[in-house]
């Protein structure tokens, strides 16, 4: 996993190279660069720190990895725009013959329309929870990394539709995008609930005793509680960036007008 990383983040230097060489130093961003960092180096911290160790026996050290994938690395991922920076790295056949096709194409626009994201994003969490699949995880590595990776990559199609910084088949409109995020959060606080309330150990692996139940509070605690520490300000960026637009949209009205009367024409 460590090597896969790092070679993401040399993929992604060479791209910023190949952008800035053929665009100008401005093409990309430092702020870019420092989130797809950032969000790589989460990924390194929930998989190939000593917190990986600890979930081998801790379901809640298990519960925090899986936040971190969904949660952080995610997101941070997705506002680096690395499909825009495909897109200014790349020359322009090969734009017109791969990227251009891809981002166009009819399976793309299912797997990343906005009901697909999000039902993706809520079945991986409550079916690898509340699902033999869990349990087998535990008992499977390579079980265990295609979990780690649907998490992962049903969260970026989540928050790529949230966010919406990267072209995309389909793009939602600032309301909707408001409240996909927020129809978003009262789900995963079921499933902690859901966890939290369970009177007995779902997990056999954790064990089966006290402990292991109050360990089993807390991992649904930290997911209840994750997506509302997460969420909230995440409706209220969101917000505050459909705002913004309607102020540019009002002032970009107003100066057509001023620029109608003073020609002394029809404002409308």
């Amino acid at each position: 996993m460590a090597s896969l990383l790092v070679a993401a983040a040399l993929v992604w230097l060479l791209g910023v190279r190949r952008a800035r060489a053929a665009r100008g130093p401005g093409a990309v961003s430092w702020r870019r660069t420092a989130l797809l960092l950032g969000g790589l180096a989460t990924i390194g911290v929930a998989l190939e720190s000593p917190l990986d160790t600890l979930a081998a026996t801790r379901f809640s050290a298990h519960m925090v990895q899986h936040l971190l994938l969904t949660l952080v690395a995610a997101p941070l991922l997705v506002l680096a725009r690395p499909v825009t920076l495909a897109l200014q790295a790349t020359s322009a056949a090969t734009r017109r013959r791969l990227l251009l096709p891809a981002l166009h194409s009819r399976p793309l626009a299912i797997l990343t329309s906005p009901p697909v994201a999000w039902c993706g994003f809520a079945l991986v969490l409550w079916a690898s929870h509340f699902s033999p699949l869990y349990q087998a995880a535990l008992a499977n590595p390579g079980l265990h990394a295609l979990e780690h990776l649907a998490y992962l990559g049903t969260a970026v199609l989540f928050w790529s539709a949230v966010a919406a910084v990267d072209p995309a088949p389909t793009r939602l409109s600032p309301p909707a995008r408001i409240l996909f995020l927020f129809l978003a959060m009262p789900q995963m606080t079921f499933l902690g609930l859901a966890i939290y309330g369970a009177r007995h150990a779902l997990y056999p692996a954790y064990g089966t005793g006290a402990a292991a139940l109050a360990d089993q509070r807390l991992a649904g605690a930290l997911m209840g509680g994750a997506g509302v520490v997460v969420f909230l300000p995440a409706v209220a960026v969101l917000l505050l960036d459909w705002w913004q637009q309607e102020e540019r949209a009002a002032a970009r009205t107003d100066a057509r007008l001023d620029h109608a009367l003073r020609l002394g024409g029809d404002p409308s």
